[in-house]
């Protein structure tokens, strides 16, 4: 089957966060800070960051605060709100605190949106979880129109806007990185074309994610065109949970020995069904062949069973221009960096095309045979023009 390869695929994480609830709150955001400097230092692209409220394990409240400490601590990756829940948030405020952080960040900014996960949030919000989606596209397309310096007035049922304008626009021209949060439903894809944004597939590893796939490029590229804009697979980002060691057993162990306290206390405290007395080893396998709701079905394995899953997806949706973790603590944290480096190191490459080694390598194998006998004739050329070799020929004579 025939898809879409980008020249070079881009990689990244996406970082809920997710942490267990018998850790210290100060360390495990320092820990996210680490995991984005590693990231930096192993060439991957990106690191997008979300915005919770409740429920405990997702504990970062503002990813335009996180991002603007994580950017003073790395060089090159670009960082993203992944996502910001846009309807907790007055459109204009929310717009002019992306465009001061893309100052700070001197463009290495990406921005998501999203209506917001966690009903908990919501209701605590005095929101109807119910209204989210209609909410978000009333306020979006204010965002966007206010991010390429037009003029706004908008009298929506929550907020409004009187000939809004920001005073400063954004550092990047002529338009930020932008994406739009898809799960199941054809609201994300169907409102990324409308404004002309990118998808950031969330639930692409669980089975009815995957296979909805196609028909979310489908209900994007016909959004985009109705709206007359040019639908990039290349703006499509897929997110999958994927933990890798050297052998398949090894990945299995490290994740087995958090599951329950990162992943399951989790589950089981937001009311998921059949997880009460799991053990770490079948709920790893549930994990692995079914899925676990927000935290989609895992790959758990070597940097090989990693480059045939980014097939699969590249095979399923037809391509992307970019593959994300989705960030986990299930193993501990040594072995978490080791799965990313593994990653680095030997499927990256495979996807980034500029790793020339081997043809070089067999080319020389293939043209040294050819080029022997003239590298002999050269030095035996250079030995005759030895003047004290003829200055001894001539002593003999």
């Amino acid at each position: 089957m025939t898809y879409y390869e980008p020249r070079r695929m881009r990689f990244g994480a996406f970082i809920a966060p997710y942490h267990g609830l018998n850790e210290n709150p100060t360390l495990a955001l320092e820990r996210d800070f680490q995991l984005v400097e590693l990231l930096d230092r192993l060439d991957y692209d990106e690191a997008w960051v979300g915005e919770h409220h409740s429920a405990g394990f997702e504990i970062i409240g503002s990813p335009e605060v996180f991002i603007a400490g994580a950017a003073e601590r790395t060089r090159r990756i670009r960082l993203g709100t992944g996502v910001n829940s846009v309807t907790y948030h007055h459109p204009m405020i929310l717009a002019d605190r992306l465009v001061q952080l893309d100052h700070q960040t001197r463009g290495r900014l990406m921005c998501g949106f999203g209506p917001g996960q966690l009903p908990s949030d919501a209701v605590m919000l005095g929101i109807d979880p119910a209204e989210q989606r209609d909410m978000m596209s009333d306020a979006l397309q204010c965002i966007v129109d206010l991010l390429d310096g037009k003029q706004v007035s908008r009298d929506a049922s929550w907020f409004k806007l009187v000939n809004a304008q920001l005073h400063v626009l954004p550092y990047q021209s002529p338009r930020m990185d932008m994406a739009v949060a898809c799960s199941m439903t054809p609201n994300g894809p169907m409102t990324a074309g409308r404004h002309g944004l990118g998808m950031l597939s969330l639930a692409a590893s669980l089975g009815a994610g995957f296979d909805m796939l196609p028909n979310h490029w489908e209900l994007y590229e016909a959004q985009s065109k109705a709206h007359g804009h040019v639908a990039s697979r290349d703006a499509w980002r897929v997110v999958v949970p994927m933990h890798l060691a050297e052998t398949r057993e090894a990945a299995e162990r490290q994740v087995e020995s958090g599951i329950d306290e990162n992943v399951l206390t989790y589950l089981r405290g937001v009311g998921a069904p059949g997880l009460q007395d799991v053990s770490p080893k079948d709920a790893v396998r549930v994990w692995r062949e079914q899925g676990l709701l927000t935290f989609g079905r895992i790959l758990v394995g070597t940097p090989d069973d990693a480059i045939e899953r980014i097939r699969s997806l590249q095979a399923q949706s037809g391509g992307f221009g970019c593959f994300l973790f989705l960030a986990l603590n299930a193993a501990d944290w040594v072995s978490t960096q080791r799965s990313y480096e593994l990653f680095a190191r030997h499927v990256m490459p495979k996807f980034q095309n500029s790793d020339r080694r081997r043809e070089a390598l067999e080319w020389c194998g293939t043209n040294m045979a050819k080029a022997r006998p003239r590298i002999a004739a050269g030095i035996e050329r250079a030995v005759a023009r030895d003047p004290r070799r003829k200055a001894g020929d001539s002593t003999e004579r």
